[in-house]
């Protein structure tokens, strides 16, 4: 897999002030009516399996690809659905997904690539949006258990902690199949990228466990087992108790 083009950093001025990184080599001339479902027209569908109702099938001059605004879960959503509090560009939720999944993407890894990130500011809060590629022909694991796909999913899971990087939320609709076997990894806000430790690695295990339990009960939980079993054998250190 090729190492990605260099992205383009672009700004506009208030009353909501914000910037977008793009892909220079691929969309060369995208501003910020990218992240606007409406500018696509009918050619925007929502994305149906997993997230929060904030993506949507899209497309441009060759290329397709996934938008989502970045939205918040549990408790705090009742506060704000999409505001997050602003500590600087750099640590906008979009700017570092987008970064981290090029990082990855020029590391050979199986993730989508980033087409372009966005942030708007308004005082001391943001909201953000992004757009990656979208991968053709695959469908979620939370689809497929009934297929012995648990060790190339673990296989998957082994590169990206051999890598360094830790994903926020690892579950059955964040990791694809596509028809010809190849494992994907995708949705990595908050994801970062480091020194793993083995709690970190085992906690992104257990959340697997947890949504394969959710989607598929006591097959979920036998889908696990033999994923876990797979990732310690091809960590090289044999299979955990």
């Amino acid at each position: 897999m090729k190492a990605e083009a260099a992205a383009r950093r672009q700004s506009w001025p208030g009353p909501l002030a914000g910037a977008m990184l793009s892909d220079a080599a691929r969309l060369p001339d995208a501003g910020p009516e990218l992240f606007n479902p409406g500018h696509y027209g009918e050619q925007a569908r929502p994305v149906d399996a997993g997230g929060r109702q904030a993506a949507w099938f899209v497309q441009g001059p060759g290329w397709q690809g996934v938008l989502r605004r970045y939205r918040r879960g549990g408790m705090i959503a009742r506060i704000s659905r999409d505001a997050y509090l602003w500590n600087g560009e750099d640590r906008t939720r979009s700017f570092r997904e987008f970064r981290l999944l090029a990082a990855m993407r020029a590391q050979g890894l199986a993730v989508p690539a980033p087409l372009a990130a966005a942030y708007w500011r308004q005082g001391p809060v943001y909201r953000a949006a992004i757009v990656v590629e979208r991968i053709p022909g695959v469908r979620p694991l939370a689809q497929a258990l009934a297929e012995p796909l648990w060790q190339p999913a673990a296989e998957a899971i082994v590169r990206m902690h051999r890598a360094g990087v830790w994903h926020a939320d690892l579950n059955a609709f964040n990791i694809l199949v596509g028809s010809d076997g190849q494992v994907w990894l995708i949705d990595f806000d908050r994801g970062t990228q480091g020194t793993l430790s083995e709690r970190q690695r085992q906690g992104n295990l257990e959340r697997l466990r947890r949504s394969l339990r959710k989607v598929a009960g006591e097959d979920g939980e036998r889908f696990w087992l033999r994923l876990r079993d797979s990732y310690w054998t091809a960590w090289g250190v044999g299979i955990q108790p």
